[in-house]
């Protein structure tokens, strides 16, 4: 159980204190932030899994040619990350409208999930590409709304000065969720169903957990706003004149999102086309890629989180890790076999550890007042979301004009990264 402290429930008194929310000052536990991180990882692992190894490799399975293979994973991918754009802003805003006994954020997290485990079911039984495109919108919209719930309760819960290690904290659970998820992959594989349905229930019990602990908030029904087409359409926009502080920070994160989009979507055609890797091998050869890469993201965000709330600095962090991630891209470009390619991964877990250790408590320092709190964490998400979308056109004009070049695709990663860096420089309200 949560301790007595860490469970009182913030509430709002009708049509006053709704309109803003409240920043909390009491600290938490330890134990509430680890079953936070625990809950994000097991959301991550759900929704990477596929997207990093799976798809891909459900898609050569179902097209003749690895030319088709590569255009139907762009095609998928967009078409998923498209949806992922448009519900992680929206789920967020119904979550920061919604009324339920059960509270705000927990309905989201419990309903997300059972859709998504839903999509990926189908996309494990999906014989062809439009079966399997289908799938993968259905599990986008359910694990968004998991997603955009559960990084709302940072600013919901956790105060100014534990915001760098829950950051930190927080930031683990994509790297844990990627190798964990290729673990599972592997462990389960060739049964198509199996490898996309195990990670998904694996990770779903640490979101019920926290979903069913959580010291929810709650919105009282005077307080509830009208659905309107102006309701939805707010969902998606954050005054960039108005608050400049987040729209440089929420630029910065579309940049190094691109770059990892790139890495991380392409990583399976690189080993097999590039580096000439065994089909065969390829999960296992991210897998202990992956883990390599989460060991390093695992000691620089916990140590990097903790250093940047007793210095209160935030923004040399970001820019560090942009730079060192651009410079992992450039190693990865230069790879002709598998070490130097381990190598640069390594290198980017550190620039990725670093990078995910804060960029969480940055935008929260930068959020804008007003009681969509949730809608503004998944404006800022739709940064880390929509370079999915962007990213295949993107790479597979990069292929086009250097003739299937991934040396290039990967130089063009490591540019965009630093542009990350160069972005973070204009935030003026954070240090």
């Amino acid at each position: 159980m949560i301790p007595q402290s860490d469970a009182a429930t913030l509430e709002y008194e009708p049509g006053t204190s709704a309109y803003t929310t409240p920043i909390p000052t009491k600290r938490v536990s330890l134990w509430f932030l680890l079953l936070f991180a625990a809950a994000s990882t097991g959301a991550y692992i759900a929704v990477l899994s596929p997207a990093v190894v799976t798809l891909a490799l459900k898609t050569r399975q179902i097209t003749d040619t690895p030319e088709a293979a590569a255009e139907a994973l762009g095609l998928v991918a967009g078409v998923g990350a498209f949806l992922a754009v448009v519900a992680n802003p929206l789920f967020g805003r119904l979550s920061d409208n919604t009324t339920a006994r059960m509270g705000m954020r927990r309905p989201w997290m419990l309903g997300g999930f059972v859709l998504g485990v839903a999509g990926l079911a189908l996309m494990g039984l999906a014989p062809d590409l439009l079966a399997l495109t289908f799938g993968w919108c259905i599990a986008q919209l359910g694990f968004n709304a998991v997603l955009a719930t559960q990084v709302a309760v940072l600013y919901d819960r956790v105060p100014v000065v534990q915001r760098g290690l829950a950051s930190g904290l927080l930031g683990l659970a994509m790297p844990i969720a990627l190798s964990a998820g290729a673990f599972i992959v592997q462990a389960v594989a060739p049964s198509n169903f199996l490898m996309f349905v195990v990670p998904g229930l694996v990770g779903g019990v640490f979101v019920v957990a926290f979903a069913l602990i959580l010291p929810d908030r709650h919105l009282a029904k005077a307080d509830q706003r009208k659905l309107s087409i102006g309701f939805f359409l707010g969902s998606f926009f954050i005054n960039p004149v108005k608050y400049p502080d987040f729209t440089w920070t929420w630029v910065s994160r579309f940049l190094f999102f691109m770059a990892y989009a790139i890495l991380t979507t392409y990583q399976t055609f690189y080993l097999i086309d590039h580096l000439r890797e065994d089909e065969s091998l390829v999960p296992t050869l991210l897998f202990a890629a992956q883990t390599l890469q989460s060991a390093v993201i695992i000691v620089l965000s916990l140590a990097s989180g903790r250093l940047s709330d007793y210095l209160r600095r935030r923004k040399v962090f970001v820019i560090a890790a942009s730079l060192i991630y651009g410079i992992a891209m450039f190693v990865i470009a230069g790879a002709s076999d598998y070490g130097p390619f381990l190598a640069g991964m390594a290198i980017s877990g550190v620039g990725f550890g670093i990078y995910f250790a804060i960029d969480l408590a940055l935008v929260a320092d930068v959020m804008p007042d007003g009681r969509d709190t949730a809608k503004a964490f998944g404006v800022f998400n739709v940064a880390g979301v929509l370079p999915q979308s962007v990213a295949p056109p993107v790479a597979a004009l990069v292929l086009a004009v250097s003739a299937g070049s991934y040396a290039a695709l990967y130089m063009v990663a490591g540019a965009l990264a630093v542009l990350g860096a160069l972005a973070i420089l204009a935030v003026r309200s954070v240090k």
